[in-house]
């Protein structure tokens, strides 16, 4: 007779369906609280905080350009290029990381750019510094208006900025099995640093607020794929089985006499 039971050596016992929900309902979540922003149409509102049909009296702030923009910048790049040294010559946290978790977290971030700065590429959307109501030419179109030109010259949705620091999310997947404590500090840092140097181009007239948080919620839901796809990986190549993935029938069970 056959019988089908857990075993408690395998990939599936250390398997946590719950953790794939958690991670889901949390994506779901602030996927609604930014969709509600948008409903709400809080952007033009927020950036008549900083501008007005003379334009935004920040655009060309020393401090908002030099520092909040290309120094964050610079910083960000010089970060993930000490990152991805780190995988081959780790120091800190990332010696808690096998191999593979540290190429995961290189890996996350520099597809969260790209995800990134390929929607703005095609994006139709244009700053608010564009639009007539701030001293431009455009109209303001949303940019749930998909292919819908405003006379401007667009390719400012989601924000580029901002994903220099919501990038940097990535890194929490990579580490929260391993340093689950650096990895609540580090979600913490990118999303403070992302939201922050959103904040600073909103301030000059750069982009709206709903550009920096759908940035936030793309660079989040990036590096939790990618984070997936890496532990699935790690499951086919080595069979470890420290993942977030639901459990198929043939991990979670094996067949005994």
């Amino acid at each position: 007779m056959l019988l089908i039971v857990p075993d408690m050596h395998s990939p599936a016992a250390t398997v946590h369906p719950p953790r794939f929900i958690h991670d889901l309902a949390w994506t779901l979540l602030a996927m609604a609280l930014v969709i509600a922003w948008d409903a709400l149409a809080l952007d033009r509102s927020f950036a008549h905080w900083f501008g007005d049909a003379t334009g935004f009296a920040l655009r060309s702030d020393w401090f908002l350009v030099n520092i909040a923009h290309e120094g964050a910048r610079r910083a960000a790049w010089l970060v993930v290029l000490v990152l991805t040294l780190c995988v081959w010559k780790p120091f800190g946290v990332m010696r808690q990381l096998p191999h593979a978790r540290r190429v995961q977290l290189v890996v996350g971030i520099l597809v969260s750019l790209a995800v990134i700065s390929t929607l703005k590429y095609f994006s139709t959307t244009s700053c608010p510094w564009d639009l007539a109501e701030f001293g431009g030419v455009a109209r303001y179109v949303s940019h749930w208006s998909l292919g819908l030109a405003d006379g401007g010259p667009g390719h400012c949705f989601p924000a580029g900025h901002a994903s220099t620091g919501f990038a940097f999310v990535a890194g929490y997947f990579a580490l929260r099995r391993h340093a689950p404590r650096a990895a609540r500090l580090w979600l913490a840092c990118a999303l403070v640093v992302g939201l922050l140097m959103g904040l600073a181009q909103q301030m000059r007239g750069a982009h709206f607020m709903s550009h920096t948080l759908w940035t936030g919620w793309l660079c989040w839901a990036t590096g939790w794929v990618c984070d997936l796809v890496a532990t699935r990986l790690s499951w086919r190549s080595e069979g470890t089985g420290d993942s977030h993935w639901p459990a198929t029938p043939e991990q979670a069970s094996q067949t005994v006499s």
